[in-house]
């Protein structure tokens, strides 16, 4: 294509009896605009990857939310249980203890699923 445009500028350049011509495109230009199109298409590439980690380390902190949750749910039932019978109070506490640390733990889970997407991969 760059030499048919050659070509056409030199044809008009002898019809109209110009001593000189300056060609529209030269080779080399045209080889440049071929190479920086090849850099920029990597460079979108890694934009979208980036995007990628930044969206999954956004949905796995959603389950830190959750771990919010379960949390508190393990304590209103602690003090609901403590209130309907008092007598209790060592066994309740025993078992919300284990709630807040299986509920902890899933939430620390998807903060370490998180952290992984955005420095490991």
């Amino acid at each position: 294509m760059a030499s048919n445009i050659i070509r056409s500028s030199a044809t008009r350049a002898l019809l109209f009896n110009k001593a000189s011509f300056k060609p529209i495109v030269t080779l080399p230009a045209a080889l440049n605009k071929i190479q920086s199109a090849s850099i920029q298409t990597s460079a979108v590439r890694n934009d979208i990857d980036s995007a990628a980690k930044y969206i999954g380390a956004g949905a796995a902190t959603v389950g830190v939310a959750g771990a919010g949750a379960g949390i508190g749910t393990v304590f209103g039932s602690l003090v609901i249980g403590y209130a309907r019978n008092p007598g209790l109070k060592q066994q309740l506490f025993s078992y919300a203890i284990l709630g807040f640390a299986l509920s902890e733990a899933m939430g620390l889970f998807c903060l370490m699923m998180a952290f992984m997407l955005l420095f490991a991969f």
